[in-house]
């Protein structure tokens, strides 16, 4: 079996894979909260350990791969407030967006999680967590609500590498009265009598962190291989599951922590708020799933990727060029099943990618040995099948996309049209230039 090696979060370093047992690896990957369309990021995190568990499982590791739905928080209640005037109608906004984001999933070819669990489906579980938080004098009560005490976890900030002493409530850690510190961090919340959950404490229902601490150890265990997510959970989110579960148990939550980078756009990080914020649903409008998940294959998974429909516009390009090398290689399954050592290709490409998942240097690898592969059809079938078991690339030929006019294009195009008509060029070549890199390619009449 060939050596993994990771960038691991906790330690700062690569270090090779060692699984707490051997051929067997317990991974959790943290999930979205579902209380809007899933986005790019959400793509980006989700085919990158897609990736891994695709790798996983081709160097012989049974995987249990956890993925959970945090189904209740604050920002779903407070859009089921906004919708529909009652926060208790949180299953309301999470239902259909929950739907939605599995489709997303299924269209960027990733393979479900052998557990997804929810939230709402935990609160005996989060609970009893808490109450042995309690038990042990790492939490306490306070009107209602439950904390974690920042000080009785000297370890904190291991993860992160924050200084607990120049710490600071950052987004989502609440400064309030009712906490002894202001750092220590929410693990119930109360609400009004008889709303949501009935707890030793009172009506409420969990803080965000202590989720991910119990539904983990539910279905892994207390330590687990590897935990996984996006680079802006770290801190507090990742940071947070290690005190809880490390003050609980005594024994390490996870020994590898894997983070990727950022989506940023116009090299700042994607916001709703700054305009420049796509959501998956609106780049499957104009390009197909598939050369989305190429192009983020085609990045380190812990390099910032600076998105651009020009730069997607160039992946689809690379992309239908493997297409059309690989459509007319007719393999016969058994070809296509590759296992490692089997291929001199696929060997120097496993060697890029158990390198901590280096895709850019695989992807060198396959385009310097496509002349060549041409010459060996056994070979190029165990690529080829090598390309749709781990890269998740199925390699078959695009349908041809239909732009959807939508209001903001037709805007557009009409804002354009008035430019032309006023004969102020610069304009209309600055909103053409935009159109472009929204897909949309314009033919001009002449102007009379």
């Amino acid at each position: 079996m060939a050596k993994l090696f990771l960038s691991n979060t906790l330690t700062g370093k690569k270090e090779e894979f060692k699984s707490i047992k051997p051929n067997n690896v317990k991974m959790y990957v943290c999930g979205v909260t579902p209380y809007d369309e899933a986005h790019i990021g959400h793509g980006r995190c989700y085919v990158a350990f897609d990736l891994l568990y695709r790798l996983l499982r081709f160097l012989g590791y049974d995987v249990t791969y956890v993925r959970n739905l945090t189904d209740i928080d604050d920002k779903i209640l407070k859009k089921a407030y906004e919708l529909y005037g009652d926060s208790s109608r949180f299953n309301d906004v999470t239902k259909p967006m929950i739907a939605s984001y599995h489709d997303d999933m299924h269209k960027l070819n990733t393979i479900p999680p052998d557990y997804e669990p929810r939230v709402t489906g935990n609160i005996d579980e989060i609970i009893t967590f808490i109450q042995g938080l309690i038990d042990a004098g790492k939490a306490y009560q306070s009107d209602g609500d439950v904390y974690f005490s920042l000080k009785s976890f000297p370890e904190y900030g291991k993860l992160s590498k924050h200084d607990i002493s120049d710490l600071r409530a950052g987004e989502r850690v609440q400064v309030s009265e009712l906490k002894r510190d202001p750092l220590d961090f929410a693990l119930w919340k109360s609400e009004k009598e008889g709303t949501f959950y009935k707890s030793p404490w009172g009506w409420g229902r969990p803080g965000w962190h202590i989720e991910c601490s119990a539904m983990s150890e539910k279905h892994l265990g207390k330590t687990i291989d590897i935990h996984a997510g996006g680079q802006d959970l770290i801190f507090p989110h990742h940071e947070n599951e290690i005190a809880q579960s490390e003050a609980l148990h005594g024994v390490p939550f996870a020994n590898y922590w894997v983070h990727n980078g950022f989506v940023r756009i116009n090299k700042e990080k994607m916001s709703k708020s700054l305009g420049n914020f796509f959501t998956l649903k609106q780049i499957f409008e104009q390009f197909d799933p598939i050369v989305l998940r190429y192009y983020l294959l085609s990045h380190h998974y812990k390099m910032p990727i600076d998105f651009s429909f020009d730069d997607l516009q160039s992946a689809q390009k690379s992309y239908q060029r493997l297409i059309r090398f690989f459509d007319d290689v007719d393999c016969t399954q058994d070809q296509l099943k590759v296992k490692e050592g089997q291929s001199e290709v696929v060997n120097k490409m496993l060697e890029f990618l158990a390198d901590d998942m280096n895709t850019p240097g695989m992807f060198g690898v396959l385009f310097e040995n496509l002349d060549n592969l041409k010459e060996n059809q056994d070979e190029l079938c165990k690529v080829k099948g090598f390309l749709q078991k781990v890269l998740g690339l199925p390699l078959i030929p695009l349908p041809e996309k239909v732009m959807h006019m939508t209001p903001e294009i037709e805007a557009l195009i009409k804002e354009r049209e008035d430019a032309r008509a006023a004969k102020d060029w610069a304009k209309a070549d600055a909103i053409r230039d935009k159109l472009n890199k929204m897909g949309v390619d314009i033919q001009d009449k002449r102007i009379k």
